[in-house]
């Protein structure tokens, strides 16, 4: 595998990286993110690959289920150094389906690390049985259920942390989004649009609109020179 990866690396300076070099050695000499993503480690879960974007377009945190700890260091500096120095103004809270971490929240974990992360979505697991209770839902509606609940726990957790809520009291940014990827369809559902607007999800067009919205397209080419004729 490692040498397969290695091999990609080479495609990628050859296909990507040389013929859009003007973008990375711009990029390499400083990065101007528009967005701060905090989503899962599932593999199977690439903030760039799914919404189609360049590096430099975002700085990202990922963690098992998408948490927002309120005694994470890793977390909190990562916040500080977004929106404070690289005046981000866009957070996504980025959750997703067949989530390993959520079907743990659900049925309960025994290893101990863990364990003890996963207890910070206790919120999300409490108003899921809620939900699930009041509609008869069976396991994979739950878990569904569950899956959106904690993206709007993680984003109640980072609204009350102090940086984000002294910023917010002070005006309109960070705007904070929450949304759901689907692994079987790979489009997004939003959850939450941070800029106040009706959430939109189900139709892959109007998924993708949004995700544009918000992230931007990849990188814009640099517009061709005017040849002055004489």
């Amino acid at each position: 595998m490692i040498d397969n990866l290695l091999a990609g690396n080479a495609k990628f300076v050859s296909n990507e990286f040389a013929p859009n070099a003007a973008y990375y050695h711009a990029l390499a000499a400083h990065q101007r993110p528009k967005v701060l993503w905090i989503g899962c480690s599932d593999s199977r879960v690439s903030e760039h690959q799914m919404t189609d974007s360049k590096p430099g377009t975002m700085f990202v945190h990922r963690n098992v289920a998408n948490i927002v700890a309120f005694n994470d260091v890793n977390i909190s500096a990562i916040l500080e150094y977004g929106v404070v120095h690289l005046k981000i103004e866009d957070i996504i809270v980025c959750g997703h389906t067949r989530c390993g971490g959520i079907a743990a929240i659900e049925d309960g974990v025994h290893e101990n690390y863990i364990a003890d992360w996963l207890c910070i979505a206790t919120g999300a697991k409490e108003a899921a049985d809620r939900i699930a209770l009041e509609r008869g839902l069976d396991r994979e509606q739950k878990l569904a259920v569950l899956t959106e609940e904690n993206v709007k726990l993680q984003i109640k957790h980072l609204r009350n942390l102090a940086l984000i809520k002294n910023l917010l009291a002070k005006g309109s940014v960070p705007r904070i989004h929450g949304w759901l990827y689907r692994v079987e369809t790979g489009t997004v559902d939003v959850l939450i649009d941070g800029r106040g607007e009706t959430p939109r999800s189900g139709s892959p067009a109007k998924a993708l609109k949004a995700v544009k919205a918000v992230v931007g397209h990849g990188a814009k080419k640099p517009a061709a020179k005017k040849t002055r004729k004489h």
